[in-house]
C-alpha cells in the first residue's frame, strides 16, 4: 500500500469529500476533535498561519492534520516551530500504521510549506498513553513540561530538524 501526505488543496473534489468521512472513536473526540471541526478551521476563515494535510492511502484519505504557524500559533509554541493539532486516523484504518506514516513524511511536508522553521511542536493530553507512545515512538521529545490543558494536563512535545 503506497501512502504519502499531501495538502489538503492537492486533493480531488472526491478526496475532499471522501476526507469528510474519517471518524475517530469516541472516546478520542475529546483528544482530536472532529474532521467537521478541523475542516471548520482550515476552511471557515482561512489564513496563511494554517494548512491542512491528508495521508492518502492508495490516494484514498485515511488520516488527516493540521499544522499552524504565526499568526496562529498556541501561546506556548516557539515562534520558529509549526504546531500540529487535529491529528486523526480514520477509526475503520487505526492500527495499520497511518498515524506513524503521518508523523514521519510530516517534517518534510512542513519543511517544503514553511521552509524558515526550525521544528514541530505540539501539545498532548498527559492521560492520552497511545498519543504519547505514537509520537515518542516517532521521534518527538518530551518537554519535561505540564500545564493545565482543556481536559486534563498537557505535555508538550518537540520534533526538531536537522540541521
Amino acid at each position: 500500500m503506497q501512502t504519502r501526505l499531501v495538502s489538503y488543496e492537492a486533493l480531488s473534489a472526491v478526496q475532499q469529500q471522501q476526507l469528510s468521512d474519517i471518524e475517530v472513536h469516541p472516546e478520542q473526540l475529546p483528544f482530536s476533535g472532529d474532521m467537521h471541526c478541523a475542516l471548520n478551521t482550515l476552511l471557515a476563515n482561512p489564513s496563511p498561519g494554517v494548512k491542512g494535510f491528508a495521508l492518502l492511502a492508495d490516494e484514498i484519505p485515511v488520516a488527516f492534520l493540521l499544522l499552524k504557524r504565526p499568526p496562529c500559533l498556541p501561546h506556548w509554541a516557539d515562534e520558529h516551530s509549526a504546531t500540529l493539532h487535529a491529528l486523526q486516523v480514520d477509526r475503520r484504518q487505526q492500527g495499520r500504521g497511518f498515524g506513524k506514516a503521518c508523523l514521519l513524511a510530516l517534517p518534510a511536508v512542513a519543511i517544503e510549506t514553511w521552509p524558515q522553521i526550525k521544528a514541530l511542536e505540539l501539545s498532548v493530553d498527559s492521560d492520552n498513553a497511545a498519543a504519547m507512545g505514537l509520537y515518542l515512538r516517532a521521534g518527538w521529545v518530551d518537554s519535561g513540561e505540564a500545564y493545565k490543558g482543556r481536559i486534563g494536563y498537557e505535555r508538550r512535545l518537540r520534533r526538531a530538524f536537522d540541521s
